[in-house]
């Protein structure tokens, strides 16, 4: 658990294990993004719950595979939970970032008095986890990014060489500096995520799905990084995007009269921080697609009471996106 966190007691496991299991049980999804996971025992043991009876017993251990390899307790990892007879290949955990991912400009030309930057950020906060799945027999995989950008959650920056040796210099600041570091290193990583699908999605007809914990909104300068803002089309009008990506929350903001999607709650404010994304092989106007999108439900309820060790909820929303296939 995180420095400072109270360990959960075995009846807390246990409450957060049946609330994980209902979870999955009631949404019955075939590819589940796990954006921050710990430990693949935890996991295990999810899996191993009976929810059935003594004489009929039923567990999801039946029904998926977990790809949680690197999840031994020692940090953070994204991980997946894929139908059985989904998942071909190896999965892969990406710690460190593309080589064309290159942060650094002397001169802007469109900007003569911009100073000169450069970033030395190297690797993601969070190993971004590549899978393929098989979704059909008759088509090629389907490529699944599981991704758990750097939150909004300011830095700790008390504890740098440079704040202890002139602590009144940056005392007032400590905020700014560590929200600054945040949106920095999660801007970096949202380039790297970009680089890593381009090289995918790029003059391919490759379905590709990003699962997770952007940290930011559908519209945030994070997400249009990722997404490279595709045009949403409506009507009879066709068309698609190469490498653009279309986020299921617009998808389902088209058939809705009104908009209520929240995944998250912080000081009262409800943000939408987690998110489904897909390519144009998912979207309804493409003259490339394959899945017609059905549908997105959101589970959470449990955002409105504070005492998740006490329910054994999660402290984000469950996003669940529905397509069937349907060629254009």
């Amino acid at each position: 658990m995180n420095e400072g966190q109270t360990p959960w007691t075995p009846d807390e496991f246990k409450l957060k294990i049946q609330w994980t299991v209902w979870q999955l049980t009631t949404l019955d999804p075939d590819i589940v993004g796990l954006q921050e996971l710990w430990s693949k025992k935890a996991l295990d043991a999810v899996l191993d719950y009976n929810y059935g009876t003594e004489k009929k017993p039923k567990r999801l251990k039946d029904q998926y595979d977990a790809l949680a390899t690197p999840a031994t307790g020692a940090h953070i990892v994204c991980g997946a939970l894929v139908r059985k007879e989904f998942l071909t290949g190896e999965p892969k955990w990406v710690d460190e970032f593309p080589e064309a991912v290159r942060l650094e400009l002397k001169k802007d030309p469109a900007d003569k008095q911009a100073p000169e930057i450069k970033l030395r950020i190297k690797a993601f906060s969070r190993p971004v986890l590549r899978c393929q799945v098989k979704l059909r027999d008759d088509q090629i995989p389907t490529e699944v990014f599981v991704a758990h950008l750097k939150s909004k959650l300011p830095t700790r920056v008390d504890k740098e060489p440079w704040f202890v040796a002139d602590p009144d210099l940056y005392k007032n600041h400590r905020t700014a500096l560590g929200a600054g570091i945040s949106t920095i290193r999660r801007t970096a990583e949202a380039v790297a995520l970009r680089v890593m699908l381009t090289d995918v999605m790029k003059e391919s007809v490759t379905p590709v799905i990003i699962l997770g914990d952007m940290n930011d909104g559908q519209a945030s300068n994070t997400a249009n990084i990722v997404t490279e803002q595709p045009r949403f089309l409506v009507g009879d009008s066709v068309g698609g995007a190469d490498v653009g990506l279309y986020t299921a929350q617009t998808l389902q903001e088209y058939r809705d009269t009104r908009d209520v999607y929240y995944t998250h709650v912080h000081e009262g404010l409800r943000e939408s921080l987690d998110h489904v994304l897909v390519s144009e092989q998912f979207y309804d106007n493409s003259r490339k697609r394959l899945w017609l999108f059905e549908g997105l439900v959101i589970n959470n309820d449990h955002l409105n009471f504070d005492d998740h060790k006490g329910t054994g909820t999660g402290d984000h929303g469950v996003v669940k996106v529905s397509f069937k296939f349907d060629p254009a």
